[in-house]
């Protein structure tokens, strides 16, 4: 199985955690590799029997949450037949932010095998903790 990691990140949180995630699953038997939204290799994602799309929360404290640059996650090629399984990085309260990536990586035809969210301030442990779910929901399927 290959995989890739397609992330947008602001602040850097999110694309430390992505080619982290590509690493651990790399290191795990699953060659990965990671691109942002802005320089996606095409070819990789068209061979990628898994994709794994990153984002942030984006929003006010208590309201609002949503990933960031959504447009862009919506904008992605289309993901069809592809099992998919998301995150988001957050500070405070991601909300219903983990549920709107979910959705907008099915709007592409995605299958999505779930999701998690990943604490900005404890991110070794957040993918450490991903990158086996990952393998585990990716098992079982």
């Amino acid at each position: 199985m290959q995989a890739v990691v397609i992330f947008d990140s602001l602040t850097g949180n999110t694309a430390k955690a992505s080619y982290a995630i590509a690493a651990g699953l790399s290191e795990r038997g699953v060659p990965t590799t990671a691109f942002p939204t802005t320089e996606i290799d095409y070819q990789a994602l068209s061979n990628a029997e898994l994709v794994i799309l990153g984002s942030w929360v984006d929003g006010l404290v208590l309201v609002g949450q949503r990933p960031g640059r959504l447009g862009r996650i919506r904008a992605l090629p289309a993901l069809a037949g592809k099992r998919t399984v998301v995150f988001l990085t957050y500070a405070i309260d991601p909300g219903r932010a983990l549920t709107k990536m979910s959705d907008a990586a099915t709007g592409l035809g995605a299958e999505v095998l779930g999701g998690q969210l990943i604490r900005r301030d404890k991110l070794d442990d957040g993918v450490a903790d991903f990158v086996d779910r990952v393998l585990q929901v990716t098992v079982d399927v």
